[in-house]
């Protein structure tokens, strides 16, 4: 049996007084990065400036989105196995961010957080704490 081919997606990291911007679903409380799939003959940044206006309504140049790293694990509610690989830029704004589309609500998180999350987001955090962007 081969391996489902990895989910290729894009995020941004909105920081703001060493919290970073995290999403939940309506009806879910799991929290995620602003983000999702790269479309095809689209730019990863341009995937996470993208999926920012739609979950957010954050309107940001991809050009000026810094990519930070990229997170390769366990997709969240894929079967075992089944990889994401999500490309995570830093996005500067003095936009507030409104849920939209499919997200219900916005919080400002830090690593205390993580259990909330799952394992990308919680990579994420792990890695953002590592920079030193939050606590």
């Amino acid at each position: 049996m081969t391996s489902a081919a990895p989910l290729i997606v894009s995020a941004v990291a909105v920081v703001r007084d060493r919290k970073v911007l995290m999403v939940t679903a309506r009806g879910r409380d799991v929290y995620y990065m602003p983000g999702g799939k790269v479309d095809a003959g689209e730019s990863a940044a341009e995937a996470a400036a993208r999926e920012a206006l739609e979950e957010v309504a954050l309107q940001l140049d991809p050009a000026a989105l810094a990519e930070l790293f990229e997170v390769r694990t366990q997709a969240h509610g894929e079967p075992e196995g089944r990889q994401v690989h999500m490309r995570v830029f830093r996005a500067s704004t003095d936009q507030e961010p409104v849920p939209s589309g499919e997200v219900g609500a916005v919080h400002w998180t830090t690593s205390a957080d993580a259990d909330r999350c799952p394992p990308a987001g919680v990579e994420v955090l792990r890695r953002l704490v590592a920079l030193d962007l939050i606590d």
